[in-house]
């Protein structure tokens, strides 16, 4: 059994790819894994391989479709009801370009795919465990963004005009970078620290394949910078920042615009707060 000091860590999309490396990891170190999978055969069996790799520590299981605003909700009130403390939450379920980036795609909510998973998912998730983060503080959210990063168009906002999959991806990225700044912003002195990396170029994904794309790098290329977000003692009191892999680095120059963080904000807070469907703002 884990010491009652062992970090309890939250994985989102944890079954394969870059969410298992981290889970492994984490595992090899000592932590408490949580990990999340929509799923349930594949995160079954990524449980089972951490806890094979990691005998001496405890692993639990989430399920849920991060397509899907109530199922995120649910989770986080298991979640809530069963974990006594949360000291690090990794949102690192993506949606990528797709293998048809011309077919737009909406979650259950009737919001487009990728700005619904990358963007609105972890930021319902993180906001609906507030309460358990601040409760085990010092406690760190880790946002798994991108170097891919387009601008956000406000008359626009669910890409219903020009689809293309991969710069979905990128506009939700960027939403994603924002919404870090800005929680980073209003979790000041609360012992909870948001900060968003760009893990590595290209790495060896299901997502980076099913685009078409050609993997220039190992899962592990992106598994170190994110797993010195969650643990390294030096950056206990960093906030609010973007790194590119290990360097503190600029986003998109729309992410340093306050009064467009705040437009996105307000748009996130309406289609978060209710899961009745995009005409619900």
């Amino acid at each position: 059994m884990n010491p009652p000091t062992a970090p309890t860590v939250l994985i989102t999309g944890a079954t394969q790819g870059l969410g298992r490396g981290i889970a492994l990891e984490l595992a090899a170190q000592g932590c408490t894994v949580l990990l999340h999978g929509r799923d349930s055969g594949r995160l079954e069996a990524v449980a089972e391989e951490v806890r094979a790799a990691a005998p001496q520590v405890t692993v639990r299981t989430y399920l849920a479709d991060l397509a899907d605003l109530d199922q995120i909700h649910a989770m986080a009130d298991r979640i809530r009801a069963a974990e006594p403390r949360l000291d690090a939450l990794v949102n690192n379920a993506v949606a990528g370009g797709g293998a048809e980036p011309l077919r737009r795609e909406v979650g259950a909510q009737g919001y487009e795919l990728r700005f619904a998973v990358n963007h609105l998912a972890p930021y319902a998730l993180t906001r609906a465990l507030l309460p358990l983060f601040t409760a085990s503080a010092p406690a760190r959210v880790v946002n798994v963004a991108s170097i891919g990063q387009e601008r956000i168009d406000f008359d626009d906002v669910m890409f219903e005009e020009g689809y293309e999959g991969l710069r979905a991806y990128c506009r939700s990225k960027l939403a994603m970078i924002m919404a870090t700044f800005e929680l980073a912003a209003e979790l000041e002195g609360t012992g909870v620290t948001v900060n968003t990396l760009h893990p590595a170029h290209l790495m060896d994904t299901r997502g980076v394949r099913e685009y078409g794309l050609t993997p220039v790098t190992g899962i592990e290329e992106g598994v170190r910078p994110t797993v010195r977000l969650v643990t390294d003692p030096e950056l206990a009191h960093t906030t609010g920042r973007y790194f590119d892999q290990f360097t503190d680095a600029r986003a998109h120059e729309q992410a340093y615009d306050t009064d467009a963080r705040k437009r996105l904000m307000a748009l996130t807070d309406a289609l978060v707060g209710g899961s009745a469907g995009p005409n619900t703002e």
